[in-house]
């Protein structure tokens, strides 16, 4: 097998040891924690740490350490915060929702930044296109990446249906589940009862091995690439400092169309919060269980991974506009349900078809809105993608930080209120861009883009 072949698959399986157990573990954050909105609490700190981490921390690590070490470095910080679940507390959880939020940002930039230099060292030996080998090296990397999702999901389930303590919830209790909940512990209120501490410490057991792995494959089989070192000095010595990096970031929105993509990139943060935050609680939890809310992100997590795929490509015959219709028409369609539906037992599927749904619609809100940065901010994309990460990051960090304190009716309200501002914002930029070029309609211009998407959830 080629050398940098063989260095993509290392790291691509890598990442889906790691994301394996950090995926299911952030679905399960609202379920498993639920007292005083600690769970919740927890994965707004790691957002807002991951903001901070972005900002400056990545051009510092990789010059240090290098991007096989920065990347070991920074799996150990995922794995800090699943020992921090054994002994769920605001003394344990908060401080490693810091650790890994600040690991976050450096881990990505590094994998990034390895994957470039490995597909340029072979074009180079190949006599090839250097971007044509990068984006087969990403492409095989998100193949592999995307399914830990499923994996992280499928084991959590498959630990809690072990449960013995099942019992039929009342339907007094089942009262208190879906969109009027009695802003109680809901999780403990119905007859769902927790899980015994024997099989969270098992599930927990797993998911930090599955780190450990990740680390142990990634120090043993990772090469620490020729160029590596050249390559990342002289790329930070031509890296702004974190100050210029900053002012650019908020200098970018002098420009017009930044100020209006605005709530669109925060709507992002927004559903999926929503989503992971309070569906699985006192939907998925409350009604049926905590072991099913591994199976009902299983089926978010297949149809957005195909689905990213599907509109990445069939972007460019139909133009992002249509996209960005269907998207929004699911979701008001999801929420209006949402709002609507009085979750029971019996109506099994319908607790699937939701998740089913977000997935498609978070499809076209991760692909179409990374495309529609790349073409509108070519010239700066740096600055660009900047503020995509910041107001998306700061999307996440309301979402869960206000997951406490409101009803689920009234988060239901905000999260349309905001898409439909987003999508009257982003019908101004159309109009801005049609006005601006009125001989060459955007939706002509090219908008494929795969499912390089999920970074932004680390």
């Amino acid at each position: 097998m080629e050398r940098n072949l063989k260095n993509v698959l290392v790291i691509s399986f890598g990442f889906l040891l790691l994301f394996t157990a950090y995926g299911g573990l952030q679905s399960l954050q609202s379920s498993l924690h639920s007292e005083e909105g600690l769970g919740v609490a927890s994965l707004s700190v790691l957002y807002a740490a991951l903001i901070l981490s972005s900002m400056f921390l990545p051009p510092v690590l990789i010059k240090k350490l290098g991007c096989k070490w920065t990347i070991a470095g920074s799996m150990c910080c995922y794995i800090a915060f699943s020992l921090g679940n054994f002994y769920a507390s605001w003394y344990t959880l908060i401080p490693t929702s810091v650790i890994l939020g600040l690991g976050g940002a450096p881990l990505w930039s590094a994998k990034c930044t390895y994957l470039t230099i490995a597909g340029n060292s072979y074009a180079e030996k190949a006599g090839k296109n250097g971007k044509d080998i990068i984006n087969q090296y990403f492409g095989v990397f998100f193949l592999i990446f995307q399914s830990s999702g499923i994996w992280g999901n499928l084991i959590s389930s498959l630990i809690f249906s072990q449960a013995s303590n099942k019992v039929e919830v009342s339907e007094e209790n089942l009262a208190c589940c879906g969109a009027y909940d009695c802003m109680t512990d809901t999780t403990n209120a119905t007859g769902s009862a927790e899980p015994s501490n024997s099989l969270i410490y098992t599930l927990l057991g797993i998911y930090t091995a599955s780190g450990v792995l990740a680390v142990l494959l990634i120090v043993i089989f990772l090469d620490q690439i020729k160029s590596d070192q050249a390559e990342t000095e002289k790329e930070i010595l031509e890296t702004p400092s974190f100050w210029s990096t900053f002012l650019a970031t908020f200098q970018h929105l002098k420009d017009k169309r930044q100020c209006l993509l605005i709530p669109l990139t925060m709507y992002s943060g927004f559903e999926q919060g929503f989503l992971s935050g309070d569906y699985t609680k006192t939907y998925v939890t409350c009604a049926l269980g905590i072991h099913y809310v591994g199976y009902a992100m299983i089926c978010f997590s297949a149809v957005n991974s195909l689905c990213s795929l599907l509109f990445g490509k069939i972007s460019q015959f139909t133009g992002r506009k249509l996209l960005f219709a269907l998207a929004t028409v699911t979701n008001m369609a999801c929420i209006i349900a949402l709002l609507l539906w009085k979750p029971h037992p019996k109506q099994l599927a319908v607790f699937f078809v939701f998740p089913a749904l977000w997935g498609l619609a978070d499809a076209i809100w991760q692909t179409q809105t990374n495309g529609l940065y790349g073409i509108l901010f070519e010239k700066h994309k740096e600055a660009a993608f900047a503020n995509y990460r910041l107001w998306e990051s700061v999307g996440f960090v309301i979402a869960f930080g206000y997951s406490t304190k409101l009803q689920v009716y009234i988060k239901l309200y905000i999260l349309l209120s905001v898409l439909v501002l987003s999508m009257v914002m982003y019908g101004a930029v159309e109009y801005l861009e049609a006005k601006s070029s009125p001989g060459t309609p955007t939706s002509t211009k090219k908008e494929n883009v795969g499912p390089l998407t999920q970074e932004t959830l680390m």
